[in-house]
């Protein structure tokens, strides 16, 4: 059995052209070339599972904005949702009739080794679930479980890899080892390699969907201290303990919406999120326009055409 109907989520960390904090940041220069080398790397998966016989791949660009991935250096058959949603599914909105999703370009979790870990946002030190790291991989395949999607690959640093591999057992991985430098990596090669891996995936039927099922024990640290934290507890009703705030959760699901209220809102945002998110929506159309502006002009690092 192979999986004809695919879900690509894709993030820039550990992406091919982001190698340091600017390049996964916004309106700079590092950032543009960062969004330029994702979207190749999107494309050659995306043409490869085409080619292995996948019918219908469906794109969510799931960085910052939203707006990471250049629609014109897609395939004409693979549909690109930018931005984010209220639902059905939290912030990816519809996944369709997917059957499988493929994690692309994904971090390790905040508090742990790796390329720019985080879960969410930097400004989060920890996130620990009953006393674990927790990346955000698991709350991302657990938000689609509901659908049946079983989540079959994951790409980013050796140690988000490493995570996901215990978060999903069976998933298939393919790192991105980023610790000698741009200056000694050829994307082409590593992208070819990523393509053929992920044609593999279609066939990987040792995985299930993550229901993530609780109840857990949440633990969250700030980064910026006990002021952060005593305001997030006094907004959402948590207990606060010096820079951490603790709640219970009854899934990963549950988790996921409450950790999105600490990072992203305050309680007055509630009534109008689908009009927030779609001023959101505008501020990462905007910035992928200044992109597109700043590669034309661009004298930058280029990895080719691969």
């Amino acid at each position: 059995m192979s999986f004809r109907r695919v879900l690509i989520v894709a993030d820039i960390e550990g992406s091919s052209g982001c190698w340091n904090y600017a390049a996964s940041a916004f309106l700079c220069k590092e950032w543009a070339l960062a969004c330029e080398a994702m979207t190749r790397d999107v494309q050659a998966v995306v043409q490869a599972l085409f080619d292995a016989g996948a019918e219908d791949i469906l794109i969510k660009d799931f960085h910052r904005t939203g707006y990471n991935i250049l629609a014109e250096g897609i395939h004409p058959r693979a549909r690109l949702e930018s931005g984010y949603r209220t639902g059905p599914v939290p912030a990816m909105g519809d996944p369709d009739r997917a059957e499988a999703v493929f994690f692309l370009g994904l971090h390790a979790a905040s508090g742990t080794r790796g390329f720019l870990p985080h879960t969410m946002t930097s400004r989060l030190a920890d996130v620990r679930v009953d006393g674990r790291s927790l990346p955000e991989v698991a709350l991302f395949a657990a938000l689609l479980a509901p659908y049946g999607i079983r989540p079959v690959f994951f790409s980013g640093c050796p140690e988000a890899c490493s995570q996901a591999a215990q978060e999903i057992p069976g998933v298939t991985t393919f790192p991105i080892d980023k610790r000698n430098g741009v200056e000694h990596f050829d994307a082409c090669t590593w992208r070819r390699k990523l393509a053929d891996r992920a044609v593999a995936a279609l066939f990987n039927e040792a995985t299930r969907p993550l229901t993530g099922t609780g109840p857990f024990d949440v633990r969250v640290v700030f980064r910026e201290g006990t002021s952060a934290a005593r305001q997030a507890a006094r907004r959402w009703g948590l207990i606060q303990e010096g820079r951490a705030v603790w709640f219970r959760v009854a899934d990963l699901r549950e988790l996921f919406m409450v950790l999105s209220k600490i990072c992203y809102l305050v309680p007055a945002m509630l009534p109008v999120l689908p009009l927030a998110l779609r001023l959101q929506n505008v501020k990462g159309r905007l910035g992928l326009a200044w992109v597109r502006r700043q590669l034309r002009h661009s004298t930058g690092r280029h990895d080719g055409n691969c």
